[in-house]
């Protein structure tokens, strides 16, 4: 397949680099230093499942130079969605897809808003990778893509893509259940990305420390019981599951948002804990914890730009 990643930071460089590597034909979309980095030097991947190194990789500031694509791995933060969608338009090649892999569940709607419902596919990135330096990346958990059709219909292109997928070895799952799945993820982002960014810990720090573990239960009874107004079959029970996983297999990580705070980057606070309030309100459920959590990370982004 012809694909573009478009946004390849951490995330969208790890696949980009895993469906390189198993044959496909792939460009990825960055800037500055990123861009360089991967014309000149490749990615250098350090990963859990084999490490991976490809030089060169394709790279470009403009996608339109390779276009068209069959797929599009659409991983920009969700504050540049409207901007990277204008940068990706007639880029698409005909019956092809435009797959977000993006942190939040309002994503879907933004971009079926520049090119038709039927364009837009829901994804889920399941991976903790950080990018080091430019290029060079270090994965350190999972590595898997669940994605769908929005309207639930398995399609020859959503199986063309599974293929592709599945090739590289970063298939999760091909769900009629996408928006349920988005959800479920949420779950966990909202409640560790937050308490991650605010406290400057790692997924381990959090959950040894009981406090800090009460308020991770507490945000994530919150967006389920949000989940669920909004259509999402997500039972309180996963709380234990979401928990065990983090304990066992997430205790390196850092998350995106704790990532990008370092960085000096803009927080995506809103795709998460701005999103499950957006939500809430609209369904008239009571989050108190998460409006919280929601103006600390506003003032701390703030605090950021000052």
């Amino acid at each position: 397949m012809k694909i573009l990643v478009m946004g390849a930071g951490a995330v969208g460089a790890y696949f980009g680099a895993r469906l390189a590597a198993a044959g496909e034909d792939v460009t990825l979309c960055a800037r500055g230093k990123y861009l360089e980095a991967f014309r000149t030097c490749g990615i250098a991947l350090k990963s859990i499942r084999g490490d991976l190194r490809l030089d060169p990789v394709r790279a470009t500031n403009e996608p339109r130079e390779f276009a068209p694509y069959d797929l599009i791995l659409f991983c920009v933060k969700a504050y540049d969605t409207p901007e990277a969608a204008r940068a990706i338009e007639r880029c698409l090649a005909k019956g092809g897809a435009i797959l977000t892999l993006q942190n939040g569940v309002e994503n879907e709607q933004q971009l079926a808003e520049f090119f038709g419902r039927e364009a837009v596919m829901g994804g889920n990135a399941r991976v903790g990778v950080e990018m080091v330096t430019p290029g060079e990346l270090m994965h350190l958990s999972s590595g898997y893509i669940d994605f769908g059709e929005l309207d639930g219909r398995e399609t020859e292109r959503a199986r063309r893509i599974a293929a592709a997928f599945a090739r590289a070895g970063i298939l999760g799952e091909l769900t009629p259940k996408i928006r349920t799945l988005r959800w479920d993820k949420l779950v966990w982002n909202a409640a560790f990305n937050s308490v991650a960014t605010l406290t400057r810990r790692r997924v381990g720090n959090i959950v040894d420390d009981p406090e800090s573990r009460r308020l991770v239960i507490t945000l994530m009874r919150e967006i389920i019981t949000v989940a669920r107004a909004e259509g999402a079959d997500i039972s309180f029970e996963r709380i234990d599951s979401y928990l065990a996983h983090s304990d066992k297999n997430l205790r390196a990580i850092k998350t995106s948002t704790q990532q990008d705070l370092e960085h000096g980057k803009r927080l995506e606070y809103e795709a998460l804990s701005g999103a499950v309030v957006r939500a809430a309100r609209r369904n008239g459920v009571s989050v108190p914890a998460m409006e919280t959590i929601y103006a600390l990370m506003r003032l701390l982004d703030g605090a950021r730009e000052r």
